[in-house]
């Protein structure tokens, strides 16, 4: 049984990591690298002008939003595996599978181009993994 509860906080753990570090990467997109898309999004909730936006958003600007999701990833592989250290590179699967998941939903809600489908279903879980692979005290056969 602790192995299961470790197991499942370890996921939680990898989630609430990659989700912080992606939530900064972004946060600097909107208020450092890109700020007049970032006031021009603040507050809108219209679908349709949300989609507007995003059709007229530079591609630097998504591009840095992969990188986000990509080091969010790593990270979140990394704590997952460090904290269920057992099957490491299971956890850190988990994780990138909730992650990838996590983004469809993004991508549906707040519509991107269409070439943006494509890295959203990359991205999470070979990012995962190799966080997994940068875990101290892991068994390397099996990450």
């Amino acid at each position: 049984m602790r192995k299961v509860v470790r197991s499942v906080l370890a996921v939680i753990a990898g989630f609430v990591a990659a989700s912080a570090v992606m939530i900064l990467v972004e946060s600097i997109n909107g208020h450092v690298l890109y700020p007049e898309l970032g006031e021009m999004a603040a507050g809108m909730t219209d679908r349709e002008a949300i989609r507007a936006l995003l059709a007229s958003a530079p591609v630097g600007a998504f591009l840095v939003v992969l990188l986000g999701w990509a080091l969010g990833s790593l990270a979140g592989g990394f704590i997952a595996a460090w904290i269920g250290r057992n099957a490491p590179a299971a956890h850190a699967l988990v994780l990138g599978v909730l992650l990838t998941l996590a983004g469809i939903a993004n991508n549906i809600m707040i519509p991107p181009p269409a070439w943006f489908w494509i890295p959203t279903l990359v991205v999470f879980l070979p990012a995962a993994l190799a966080g997994a692979r940068l875990a101290p005290g892991r068994n390397r056969a099996t990450a």
